[in-house]
């Protein structure tokens, strides 16, 4: 007797913690994205491949949905997403993350078989189709050097960047204190090193608790859970800091490392943020 296969069609989870309420109607999309599926530009792909039902009927793109429901994905819809890849950077000082602006480089550009380092335990092979539509979870700015996330991978973006994102990043930050650029600790009030920890706010919004420590009398240790646009260079200047030297070390349960600056690795399958 044969072993039967894997069926075509899978019907979504439902989680009670990602469910809308009852008889909330909400589009499609969003349901995907809420289930921790994919990305909504992700399940909108998907919708318009056909890869997705509703109560057995090939879905519509715009449609709105209810928990009550059933909505499930085709077989092909994940095995795409099982070959998208997410990769791990060292990105240098002088990159954006993001598109080309004012001349400079996007990260991404690094990304290539040349400088895919050595030592990445992943048994995965660079090809050029892996370059398609990766784009960068959350943002490290040009003078900032550290750990920064390419990705393919909706569900991995929006772990990361998405509204209710609670995945840490760690920093080294060296600093100085008006003139002073040696043991900076010494003449940092106490007091301001606690506002840098809560009390800030930026574009008008209060800013979440932040962890924050001297690592060495010039180095704090920052660790936030949000990331607004050159956040911890604005907060330092609002308690009379400057920031000479900024690296991201950590973004969750993956860290940095030795990955050499400039070169990157894949994203391992038994790693997650």
């Amino acid at each position: 007797m044969s072993t039967p296969s894997a069926p075509r069609f899978q019907r979504a989870p439902r989680p009670d913690d990602v469910a809308p309420s009852a008889g909330t109607a909400v589009r499609l999309n969003k349901r995907l994205a809420e289930l921790g599926l994919c990305s909504r530009r992700e399940a909108d792909a998907w919708i318009e491949r056909g890869w997705v039902r509703v109560n057995g009927q090939v879905a519509s793109m715009g449609m709105k949905v209810t928990p009550a429901d059933r909505v499930g994905v085709e077989r092909e819809a994940r095995t795409e997403q099982a070959h998208r890849v997410t990769i791990l950077l060292h990105k240098p000082v002088g990159y954006v993350s993001g598109q080309a602006e004012d001349g400079y480089q996007p990260a991404a550009t690094l990304v290539d078989a040349r400088s895919h380092w050595r030592g990445d335990p992943a048994s995965l092979r660079f090809a050029r189709g892996q370059l398609r539509g990766l784009a960068p979870a959350g943002r490290l700015d040009i003078d900032s050097t550290g750990l920064l996330v390419l990705t393919q991978d909706g569900r991995v973006a929006r772990q990361l960047i998405g509204a209710d994102s609670t995945v840490d990043k760690e920093y080294l930050v060296r600093v100085r204190h008006g003139s002073v650029t040696h043991d900076v600790q010494a003449s940092f009030p106490a007091a301001q090193l606690q506002r840098l920890r809560h009390g800030l706010s930026l574009d008008g919004a209060p800013l979440r608790p932040a962890q924050v420590d001297w690592q060495n009398p010039e180095q704090l240790r920052f660790v936030l859970t949000e990331g607004k646009k050159r956040q911890i260079r604005r907060m330092c200047e609002q308690v009379g800091l400057t920031v000479t030297g900024l690296k991201r070390v950590r973004i969750g349960r993956v860290r940095l490392g030795e990955l050499p600056v400039g070169q990157w690795r894949y994203l391992g399958p038994h790693e997650s943020f």
